[in-house]
């Protein structure tokens, strides 16, 4: 009996020692006095411990006599700090592709231009076609189309000369093309010295980038219609003609070229809301095929074609289908939609006026007109509310004569 009071003393008090804290000479004591503990005992303790308690035994703490040991903790510091030194050196293209491609479609153009001259695999990512598709549509879908778009190329092929981004040589300038007051050349001296580095990359010539840095320089000059030209001179209220034109990025406007009897009228300081892409892809000096005629009827939204004489190209004018004299307007009694005279009416001008009217023939309507009254041409109805509202919002606030 007192044997086994004596081993069980002796047992709680062994254990209750290895509960308490014990500075590090004690902790190297315990292994030198069991010498019977493996090495693959103490390697289980210490990751249990590391994991647990966070305490890590350094290397200099181990005696010589336990070489094994000193081996795995070597190791095992060794590991950690290459694991620390692979986390700092994650990078940009470490990244997968698909999240890659979602941090670049976040990117302003001026961040694309930048990150293009980090080096060659980032200037193929950021100069490829599906990322500006969205910024050129997004900033200028409403004033260019397929005609724009026709130009660009037709320019591109008939000088020879794709618009260089990026260049080796210090005599030139990186962005030689673009070299206005763009917002996206402040980072002018970063691609120049990340090119350094890099080879020269040139764009093609029609791609959607290229495309896009030549309308922001100004240096294409791109068909479009003008609403309202000449500032909205009165002889020009609610009509819509066509123009070259340039973009002006210190101001934010246009500046237009219109043509005409052989000689070019310019026009500064155009806004954005007073043009729009080109509504068909009728030449100005063409007559416009009219295919909605058997189906206008009063009230009716509609574009005209007018002209003051054969020498000046057409412009598209804004009207509306009106009632013949002999009709009381009434929409149950009202015929107009099925008569072989169309009554136009263009209600910015006063009741009295001679441009308040005109009649065309909906069977067989070709150019019309003389050269007092100038000529009517082809029409094409408005379907759409954006393209109606359109017209309503530039309305004169007075009557004309």
């Amino acid at each position: 009996m007192l044997f086994f009071l004596v081993s069980c003393l002796s047992f709680l008090l062994l254990s209750q020692s290895f509960l308490k804290p014990h500075p590090t000479s004690k902790i190297e004591f315990r292994i030198w006095a069991f010498p019977w503990i493996s090495f693959e005992v103490f390697q289980r303790f210490s990751v249990l411990m590391g994991r647990k308690r966070k305490i890590f035994i350094s290397v200099s703490q181990v005696p010589k006599a336990f070489p094994s040991i000193k081996r795995f903790l070597s190791a095992r510091s060794e590991n950690l700090n290459h694991v620390e030194e692979e986390k700092d050196d994650v990078s940009l293209l470490d990244l997968p592709d698909l999240v890659l491609d979602c941090i670049l479609e976040k990117l302003s153009p001026s961040d694309l231009c930048s990150m293009a001259g980090v080096c060659s695999y980032l200037r193929e990512k950021c100069t490829s076609d599906h990322l500006w598709e969205k910024h050129i549509k997004q900033k200028w879908g409403g004033v260019i189309g397929e005609a724009a778009y026709r130009e660009w190329q037709c320019q591109q092929i008939a000088s020879k000369m794709a618009p260089k981004f990026l260049h080796s040589t210090a005599k030139r300038s990186k962005f030689q093309l673009f070299s206005g007051p763009l917002e996206f050349l402040k980072h002018k001296s970063e691609l120049k010295e990340s090119s350094k580095s890099s080879s020269t990359c040139s764009l093609p010539p029609n791609s959607v980038m290229s495309c896009y840095l030549a309308l922001e320089s100004g240096k294409f000059w791109f068909p479009a219609q003008v609403f309202n030209r000449e500032n909205g001179n009165v002889g020009f209220m609610l009509s819509c003609y066509d123009a070259q034109l340039s973009y002006d990025s210190m101001t934010d406007n246009f500046v237009a070229r219109y043509p005409a009897q052989g000689r070019t009228m310019i026009e500064e300081a155009i806004e954005w809301d007073r043009i729009r892409a080109p509504s068909v892809n009728t030449p100005a000096n063409v007559l416009h095929i009219s295919d909605c005629l058997h189906e206008l009827k009063p009230d009716d939204h509609i574009e005209i074609q007018w002209t003051k004489n054969k020498e000046f190209p057409y412009g598209w004018w804004y009207g509306v289908v009106g009632h013949l004299d002999s009709c009381n307007a009434n929409e149950f009694n009202c015929l107009c939609h099925i008569s072989d005279t169309v009554v136009l009416e263009f209600k910015q001008y006063s009741p009295g006026s001679r441009w308040r009217k005109a009649m065309i023939s909906r069977k067989d309507h070709r150019e019309e007109g003389n050269e007092v009254d100038g000529f009517y041409g082809g029409i094409r109805k408005l379907h759409k509310k954006e393209d109606i509202g359109k017209w309503k919002r530039l309305w004169p606030n007075r009557t004309l004569e």
